[in-house]
């Protein structure tokens, strides 16, 4: 089928009120950067729709594109035609030939924003059924969930028909949220936690601890690629490696192995509140999920917290294992998480640590190490790099990784 451009539906964006135009502008400037390698088609936001004009572009490339873009309840790949009954029922007849097969079944579902066309809705799917079943007579008719169900739009410009109708990813359009600091190490759970802060229009950037030689170039790598399955949401992410060897040492000389990872949660906090603010972040971001290790505990998330009194979001905190699971098989992270390069939590992990540290311990101990000074050289050699879609790092270190297994 020769589908002219594509139609798209709003869901909760409806629901925005004054704002509702905000919303729209800002998905429809996602959704021209989620479309950079289809630069014929033009989007056309309007107040209950957006259209896309193909203008030759490839269809299901387009289709495809639009499927990860938060913001889109669902979408339709349509043919345009002039407000004409006769055409409307030639192209509503080779709509659904082209879709039926034997015992499948059809209904129509007309709507009228014009409301000074000639027919009303009653009258649209009635006469438009009828010339189906004149040109198919062995098509069934069936009101609730048919096998194929043509929609037809009868607006001020045109008439827009279709016979497919493809799910969205829903929620907010990202951006319309704000900005927020990902704390993105290398495992199953901080990549889901981005997802679904995105999902809730969150723009984010993904902040990322190194600590060479003690966690590798495979490590590093592996959180880019995590970065880069995320993207397709967005169009792009900013990545943040923050330099983090000089400070895990002088905790490891210094503090109690008790409270080794508390402190080291702590100075991570530090930095990535201070990058947030650098780049106008309004939170922060991480795969916290209560209980799951001993600095995901209330007691350790207090202690923890202290340092900062910006938000922390925790879109994971209530979630299982198993449930995080699901969702990283679904966005596709899970395979490259489980990949078992070190990331700086796990590197001077203690073999018993403090599941209920104690906040003014914790500070006493931190008051043996420059802390300003610490976090201060950390930030200043943030290396930032614009993660895109289609980019690989991983990629031709197979053999090495075999090895490892």
């Amino acid at each position: 089928m020769n589908y002219t451009e594509i139609m798209v539906r709003y869901g909760e964006l409806s629901t925005k009120g004054k704002n509702k135009r905000i919303f729209i502008s800002l998905l429809a400037t996602n959704i021209k950067k989620a479309l950079h390698d289809f630069p014929k088609v033009k989007v056309h936001a309007d107040r209950d729709r957006t259209h896309l004009i193909l203008n030759g572009e490839d269809s299901s490339g387009v289709l495809e594109a639009l499927k990860p873009i938060f913001g889109i309840q669902n979408f339709s790949p349509t043919i345009r035609v002039e407000k004409n009954m006769d055409v409307i029922y030639k192209t509503a007849v080779e709509m659904v030939k082209k879709n039926y097969a034997e015992g499948k079944s059809f209904k129509v579902n007309a709507r009228r924003s014009d409301h000074e066309f000639e027919m009303d809705t009653n009258e649209l799917n009635r006469e438009i059924g009828y010339h189906v079943i004149q040109a198919i007579p062995e098509i069934e008719v069936k009101m609730k969930q048919p096998d194929i169900a043509l929609r037809v739009e009868i607006r001020k410009d045109a008439a827009y028909l279709s016979c497919e109708t493809i799910l969205g990813a829903g929620g907010l359009p990202v951006g319309s949220s704000g900005r927020g600091m990902l704390m993105l190490s290398g495992g199953i759970d901080s990549p889901v936690a981005g997802y679904l802060a995105m999902k809730r229009g969150v723009e984010i950037e993904a902040v990322h601890f190194h600590s060479p030689p003690y966690t590798s170039q495979h490590a590093l790598d592996k959180a880019k690629d995590l970065t880069v399955k995320l993207v397709p949401y967005v169009g792009s992410i900013q990545f943040i490696e923050v330099p983090f060897t000089e400070i895990q040492e002088e905790i490891k000389k210094n503090v109690d192995e008790g409270y080794l990872m508390t402190i080291t949660r702590r100075f991570m906090m530090r930095i990535t509140d201070e990058i947030r603010e650098q780049r106008k972040g309004l939170a922060i971001i991480n795969g916290e999920s209560l209980g799951q290790v001993a600095s995901q505990t209330l007691h350790s998330m207090i202690a923890i917290n202290d340092v900062t009194a910006t938000p922390v979001i925790r879109p994971v905190v209530a979630m299982d294992k198993n449930e995080i699971i699901e969702v990283a098989e679904r966005i596709d992270t899970f395979e490259l998480a489980i990949q078992p390069f070190e990331d700086c939590c796990t590197i001077f992990a203690p073999p018993k640590p403090k599941t209920k540290p104690r906040l003014d311990r914790a500070q006493a101990l931190e008051a043996k190490l420059d802390v300003e000074g610490l976090v201060a050289r950390a930030v200043a050699g943030i290396t930032i790099t614009e993660i895109q879609s289609g980019q690989t790092y991983l990629e031709g270190k197979s053999d090495e990784f075999d090895d490892l297994l």
